[in-house]
């Protein structure tokens, strides 16, 4: 392909994906819902389904085969702006998320507590825009955000149109954010900044969940790589100097290098306020601070602290500034509520409650939990010699795959850090690609349609993968 005809290849599928949420995106009254049987028998018409097939179709194949022919960053910033705007004036695509977070900014500017009560309870004018699986449910989100949507809430009175409008402007800021960050966070690890920012910004995911659908991983995402992008810039501003006695590091004297970093951590602290998962690239933050050979635990106090200060410094003035304190810590504890198999910890669950009868999705759930705060610490203690950045992008990797639920737009997270930060990685890529396919224009999910079915073949690839891993490792010890 050549880069004349990815762009508007890729342009023509973004038309064709504004086509759908023109005929069946995400309303604002909720309807039956429009599953994949439903959308592919043409009885919301036959335009819909073929819209949403070449559209996404058309997305993913000028992504994919856009990588090896990207010539710039600014042609790739261009080009992924140019396939952006044909969704924005129409409904949200992928998800309902969207009337959920109106709901709680209106909670939140009303003077309602969104921590302690669903939006159900409040009377939120837009209640029955909202999924019946949010209704009861407190917001999962930082006080960052409610600020945000309460804001948005504020400005567009009681039109939704206009609160969803403004939902997307952050979105969109969000995306912004990403396009800052993600080439300048190339640039300090090796990586060419063109295609890192063409596998971020042009992949189907941005466009159809969090351009369209204006989620908030958007924010969370662009404030994660910004912080980092500052972090690793902070030891570049370190003066060579030589270790004391005691075998400490001297503070430059300068000091620039900690005022950025405490700027990192104000700005990861940020990102937390949106979403608390943000939390597990600050301890690879604090590392990436520090050239390689300067990473000795006995070092690590001065950077943690400028960071972590940094951090607790903006995330108690969010929590005072909304007036909720630490509430929204409690509303993590709902975010689970949808359980399939994109989710492997649920997926394993789902095939011992088929076979058993009893109900194993909340054990491993958790045993999945406990899982990840291993894998955790082991990424950390490896990224202490080498590539901190990239193992933020793992452990961002390993918080989706080890968390109790999944859903498409997630795979940003560390898809974000990780074309930044390392050679490219066709698996990663490819599930990204295939989570581009599981939503339908209205929101819903496939794995919801084919739960069993999809438990079944996820919890086969996890036997598979452990005995292939197990076998190696015999192979390694002999």
């Amino acid at each position: 392909m050549t880069p004349r005809l990815v762009r508007w290849g890729g342009l023509a599928g973004s038309a064709a994906t504004a086509g759908t949420a023109w005929l069946g995106g995400a309303g604002f009254e909720r309807v039956p819902s429009i599953n994949p049987v439903t959308l592919l028998s043409g009885q919301r018409g036959v335009a819909l389904p073929i819209l949403w097939v070449l559209g996404t179709a058309a997305l993913i194949t000028a992504w994919w085969f856009g990588r090896h022919v990207v010539p710039s960053t600014r042609w790739a910033l261009v080009t992924a702006g140019l396939w952006f705007l044909p969704v924005l004036p129409f409904l949200p695509l992928g998800s309902a998320d969207a009337y959920s977070y109106a709901c709680q900014g209106y909670v939140q500017y009303a003077g309602g507590d969104p921590y302690a009560t669903g939006v159900g309870e409040f009377g939120c004018p837009w209640v029955s825009s909202v999924a019946s699986s949010w209704l009861d449910s407190p917001a999962p989100y930082g006080p960052l955000f409610l600020l945000l949507a309460a804001r948005v809430v504020a400005i567009a009175g009681d039109s939704l149109a206009g609160v969803v409008a403004g939902l997307r402007v952050i979105a969109v800021a969000g995306v912004a954010l990403i396009a800052v960050g993600v080439p300048a966070l190339a640039r300090r690890c090796g990586i060419d900044p063109a295609r890192a920012t063409w596998m971020v910004l042009a992949c189907p995911i941005v466009l159809v969940h969090l351009v369209s659908g204006a989620h908030n991983d958007a924010l969370m995402v662009g404030l994660i790589v910004t912080g980092l992008a500052l972090a690793a810039g902070a030891s570049a501003l370190r003066p060579p100097s030589p270790r004391r006695p005691d075998g400490t590091v001297p503070l430059p004297a300068a000091g620039a290098s900690w005022v950025r970093l405490a700027v990192a951590g104000a700005v990861l602290g940020f990102a937390v306020g949106v979403k608390a998962t943000a939390i597990v690239v600050v301890p690879f933050a604090v590392l990436a601070a520090l050239p390689a050979d300067r990473r000795a635990l006995r070092d690590l106090w001065r950077p943690a602290g400028a960071i972590g200060g940094g951090l607790l410094l903006s995330t108690a003035a969010l929590s005072v500034a909304s007036g909720r304190g630490a509430g929204w810590v409690t509303g993590l504890l709902r975010s689970g509520d949808s359980v399939t198999w994109g989710s492997p910890s649920t997926a394993v669950g789902l095939v011992i409650e088929f076979g058993t009868g009893l109900p194993a999705v909340p054990v491993t759930r958790l045993i999945g939990v406990v899982i990840l705060a291993v894998v955790l610490v082991v990424l950390w203690w490896r990224a202490r010699r080498d590539d901190p950045l990239g193992h933020a992008g793992l452990a961002l990797a390993a918080t989706v795959l080890c968390a109790p639920v999944f859903h498409p737009w997630y795979a940003t997270w560390p898809l974000a850090v990780l074309a930044a930060t390392r050679a490219e990685n066709r698996w990663l890529l490819g599930l990204c690609a295939f989570a581009a396919t599981l939503t339908t224009p209205a929101g819903y999910n496939w794995a919801l349609y084919t739960r069993l079915p999809g438990a079944l073949i996820v919890t086969a690839a996890l036997v598979t993968l452990l005995v292939v891993a197990v076998r190696r490792r015999r192979r390694v010890v002999a």
